[in-house]
């Protein structure tokens, strides 16, 4: 192949790499205009307005309150040794409840070799399963 055949098969090669390069400066464009025209119409997006007297408020506040009661707001962990000859604390208990004491404790036990989870089901503030000290620590500690 003659020098100025590979001149030109490095100018073909160079100007694909640029219009390339311009397709995709292009596309990236267009992909930051439609994620703020979403973001822009997420803030549009109409918002009841609050009332400005006390015992409208009172209500709302009330409303709320009632909507989120059975949300799992209340948690605690308890980490511990499992097993005597084994320290870093990596096993752990989580306790996660609502206002009334209902949800689940998740247990993760680690050992040598394994490592075994557990969950278990906690209504008002206590479970059907037996649980272990560490379990009902973080049913406590999640307690308000």
């Amino acid at each position: 192949m003659s020098d100025s055949a590979v001149s030109v098969l490095i100018l073909v090669v160079a100007v694909l790499a640029l219009l390339l390069a311009l397709l995709a400066l292009v596309l990236a464009v267009v992909a930051a205009q439609r994620t703020a025209r979403a973001a822009a119409l997420r803030r549009r997006e109409p918002r009841t307005e609050l009332p400005t007297d006390v015992a409208g408020l009172r209500a709302e506040v009330s409303a709320l309150r009632a909507e989120n009661a059975d949300a799992l707001r209340h948690l605690a962990v308890v980490r511990y040794d499992a097993f005597g000859d084994m320290g870093g604390h990596l096993s752990w208990s989580l306790a996660l409840l609502d206002d009334g004491g209902n949800g689940v404790v998740l247990t993760s036990i680690h050992g040598r070799s394994e490592a075994r989870t557990y969950a278990k089901p906690v209504a008002d503030w206590a479970s059907d399963m037996q649980l272990s000290p560490e379990e009902v620590e973080a049913v406590r500690g999640a307690r308000p």
